[in-house]
């Protein structure tokens, strides 16, 4: 007993160990970046690398923000999807992160948080939360290109026994330089086809 007990203790050690040690060498390569560096690699065999920093001050949220979407990426923060603008280039740059760890706390955003988003090249920019809904995961219409939004994904319900789902947690938030205005529907989607938390 004493050996299964010590057994448990020290694998719930380690994957502490682990955790911090990935985040120490996210934040180094994004201090790398930083400095000129172009893809730095957080490990060597790393798949993804620093591309920008969400903030959210009233949450005191801080994360880096990794290319790609991947599972691997996702376990260390959230991620870019590739195939959306860039972090703070214009258009819709769209980021996913697990509802249980990294985007847990979307569901304390409000109408107006603002969020900033941190460039690599040290550009600050500002959004502010214009809505919070949820859509089904085959509503591939929210990556569209046309606007310059800030859209932050994850699955939901929060509190789910399983991982995954049908259903996605979606905030949309614009650039404070612009005017908030309501987001247009796409084109077959009616506001009755999805559930609005706010806007």
């Amino acid at each position: 007993m004493l050996l299964v007990g010590g057994w448990q203790i020290a694998e719930g050690g380690y994957i502490k160990a682990k955790v911090w040690l990935a985040q120490y060498l996210l934040q180094s390569a994004w201090e790398t970046a930083r400095a000129g560096g172009e893809r730095v690699r957080p490990w060597p065999w790393a798949d993804t690398w620093p591309l920008a920093r969400l903030q959210v001050p009233r949450l005191g949220v801080d994360q880096i923000i990794l290319a790609g979407a991947s599972g691997r990426t996702l376990a260390f923060g959230p991620g870019h999807m590739a195939g959306t603008a860039e972090p703070g280039a214009a258009g819709n740059s769209v980021v996913s992160a697990h509802r249980d760890t990294h985007f847990r706390f979307l569901q304390q955003l409000q109408p107006g948080d603002r969020l900033e988003l941190v460039t690599l090249k040290g550009a600050r920019l500002s959004y502010a939360v214009a809505s919070a809904e949820v859509h089904d995961k085959s509503e591939l219409w929210l990556l569209d290109q046309g606007q310059t939004l800030l859209t932050l994904i994850t699955c939901y319900p929060f509190d789910a026994w399983l991982p995954g789902g049908p259903e996605r947690f979606v905030i949309r938030a614009v650039p404070l330089e612009r005017p908030i205005l309501p987001f247009a529907a796409s084109p077959g989607n009616s506001p009755g086809d999805r559930q609005r938390v706010y806007l």
